[in-house]
């Protein structure tokens, strides 16, 4: 009988931390790179320094360990996630961070219904109950009626959907296909589709971006190799929680940096998604439990 993996919550914290500052310090970088370039500019940067990153670290280890046999589907998968990138990057230099984030929790919602019809998983009672919560999460945060609602909150909505498929495409890849290799072609597809929507405006940033240029692709790749780290040490229901965090830091970030202020109510609808992300984390773990029972018996 195979055994689970030990797990270790307080190392799984240590590489949610990391993961928290990797991310939160895309976003800052993402903001500001806007002042001088684009969405697609600044995606293709991301894409560029990864890819460079990664291409270094094979030499040393060899580029057997990126060895596919699914290059269609990683052409598919990330034509899809360069949306959401994109999208996402726009969405950071038009809104407040905490709302761009917040929207963002919305992705495994999207990707329990995308599992639904794509992979045909069963739709339980759990998960339509955090899909509705996510719902109330988002017209809470968006306001509609309330307020006008900002292009590009339905940009990230968007993107946040884009994301969504992706994750369902790795969940269908994860049994052949490595973190590293998933993240190698990733930037591999997305950097010719950058370059092709860059050139109509292409601009090089100024030497004072450059700093940042460095920051957005090492935290794009810091936030991938920390996040597989943590749930390598600890289950979703003891990570997924502490991602949460992301959000009262990413508010403190734009409150300090950029004078954006504290919205209770993008807080409280954030706090309702993941809410209903939780719920739906309790019934996979509930449902494995039984299945791992069944398997003992």
């Amino acid at each position: 009988m195979k055994t689970e993996p030990r797990q270790r919550p307080y190392l799984a914290t240590l590489w949610m931390v990391g993961a928290m500052v990797a991310l939160s310090g895309m976003a800052v970088a993402g903001r500001e790179l806007s002042s001088e370039l684009n969405a697609f500019q600044i995606s293709f940067t991301r894409s560029f320094i990864c890819l460079f990153s990664l291409i270094v670290l094979l030499t040393f280890i060899g580029f057997k360990k990126v060895k596919t046999k699914k290059i269609k589907l990683h052409i598919f998968r990330n034509t899809i996630h360069f949306g959401g990138q994109a999208g996402w990057l726009y969405g950071v230099a038009l809104l407040p961070l905490a709302e761009v984030f917040a929207i963002e929790f919305t992705a495994p919602i999207w990707t329990a219904i995308l599992a639904t019809i794509l992979l045909k998983e069963q739709l339980t009672i759990y998960r339509t109950a955090s899909i509705l919560a996510g719902f109330i999460g988002i017209l809470i945060i968006l306001r509609p009626g309330l307020q006008i609602i900002q292009p590009a909150a339905l940009v990230v909505l968007f993107a946040t959907i884009c994301f969504a498929s992706t994750y369902v495409f790795t969940r269908h890849m994860s049994s052949t296909e490595s973190p590293l290799t998933i993240i190698f072609y990733m930037n591999l597809v997305q950097l010719p589709i950058g370059l092709a929507t860059s050139i109509p405006d292409w601009n090089i940033p100024s030497f004072e971006l450059w700093p940042w240029t460095l920051l957005i692709g090492l935290t794009g790749l810091a936030s991938h190799f920390c996040f597989a780290h943590a749930f390598r040490y600890a289950d979703a229901a003891v990570v997924t929680p502490l991602d949460f965090m992301r959000l009262p830091l990413i508010a403190f970030i734009g409150f300090s940096f950029y004078d954006e202020g504290w919205d209770f109510l993008i807080l409280f609808g954030g706090t309702i998604i993941f809410a209903g992300n939780l719920l739906n984390i309790y019934s996979e773990s509930r449902s494995f439990g039984k299945k791992s029972d069944r398997g003992v018996k």
